[in-house]
């Protein structure tokens, strides 16, 4: 059976169209990887030459004592220089981060037609989407990777539309991190000198969606990633690690300045989030903070479960550089436009670094 499946057409409509997934296709006995999935020498990650990760998470509690100031430092120097940073004492409880884990593997254990059916329920516009790689019809190479993607809307039609298996915990998650996300946004914009108008802010995270991913275990996870290169779209995004590990950085600067070209593994650590800086911080910023280019390898041993939290912009939301940074350096490196153009680009193609932020930049042609 796997051989009928696992060649040519016949795989992408099984794994894609059909709603197997990667795990499906796992499941039914896989000993190497098929071709769609083997990416370009170049895409491929190469863990022997990646840096290690040794800064410590930043301990959000001290933001209320004596030490604010200097975690305030640190979380502004983190955004400049890498775009990532791991936090700890977040105000998230670790029995739910432990829960979060729990009910994704329950979800992707689930039959195929379960998990198929977790879409098919709800408004015409969907609040819960299950898929797999990232846009494969348009992409060169699939992801080994599974999703569930849950849009927030209100308390009751998450109860009521989101998945069984983590609907309570999911949006338990989702409402303590966007505290969180609220305070860091604050934080980053007024060590820009502007004071965080509270619309501005509530307009920043004005849509939110709770993702669960889950990477299958793989023959040959060498020749594969779980998810390609790229940058997250919104403004600061929240990820859950397992212990697996296997999240890489793009480490655009060396410690000197010095324009460098290599990656870092983040390890994961026990109790902590990683926070993203997405393209819109980067934008508003007019370049002083740094979106994070960041790609998943896959694993030989273990499937892998993260989940993350996207707050981005209103589709409604114009972006651009804030006008105070504008005058202040002379002139704009992105234009002003509406976000839900920013979205239909982003999702109109597979990933390619931090390619999405040419749709905004003024230099682009």
């Amino acid at each position: 059976m796997a051989t009928k499946v696992l060649d040519g057409n016949s795989l992408f409509n099984f794994v894609v169209l059909e709603g197997n997934g990667v795990k499906g296709m796992v499941d039914l006995g896989l000993s190497k990887v098929p071709e769609q999935y083997v990416q370009p020498p170049q895409e491929r990650i190469d863990k022997q030459k990646a840096a290690s990760h040794d800064n410590p998470p930043i301990d959000l509690s001290k933001l209320d004592g004596p030490d604010h100031d200097l975690v305030v430092e640190e979380i502004v120097r983190a955004a400049k220089a890498l775009g990532f940073f791991q936090v700890v004492n977040h105000g998230v409880p670790l029995k739910l981060l432990d829960s979060l884990k729990d009910a994704a593997h329950t979800f992707f254990g689930q039959s195929p037609e379960e998990k198929k059916a977790a879409h098919l329920k709800g408004p015409s516009s969907p609040l819960v989407k299950y898929g797999t790689s990232f846009v494969p019809e348009k992409e060169k190479a699939l992801e080994w990777k599974d999703y569930l993607s849950m849009t927030y809307t209100n308390d009751v039609e998450a109860l009521q539309y989101w998945p069984n298996p983590c609907k309570e915990v999911a949006l338990q998650y989702l409402k303590t991190s966007t505290k969180l996300v609220k305070r860091l946004i604050q934080i980053l914009i007024t060590e820009l000198g502007v004071t965080p108008d509270e619309s501005k802010v509530e307009g920043l995270m004005g849509l939110k969606f709770v993702n669960m991913n889950f990477y299958p275990t793989c023959p040959s996870p060498e020749l594969t990633v779980g998810v390609g290169r790229h940058s997250d779209m919104g403004t600061i995004t929240v990820l859950l690690q397992d212990g697996i590990g296997g999240l890489y950085v793009k480490l655009e600067e060396d410690l000197d300045g010095n324009q460098a070209d290599q990656w870092m593994e983040i390890p994961p650590i026990p109790g902590a989030l990683v926070i993203n800086i997405g393209d819109t911080l980067q934008i508003l910023s007019n370049g002083r903070y740094r979106s994070a280019e960041h790609r998943v390898c896959a694993s030989s041993t273990q499937s892998r479960v993260s989940i993350p939290i996207f707050t981005i912009p209103k589709p409604t939301e114009k972006i651009g550089p804030l006008s105070q940074l504008v005058e202040k350096d002379g002139v704009a490196h992105y234009r002003e436009f509406m976000f839900q153009d920013y979205m239909d680009n982003f999702f109109a193609n597979a990933h390619e670094g931090k390619k999405s932020l040419d749709f905004a930049s003024i230099n682009s042609p």
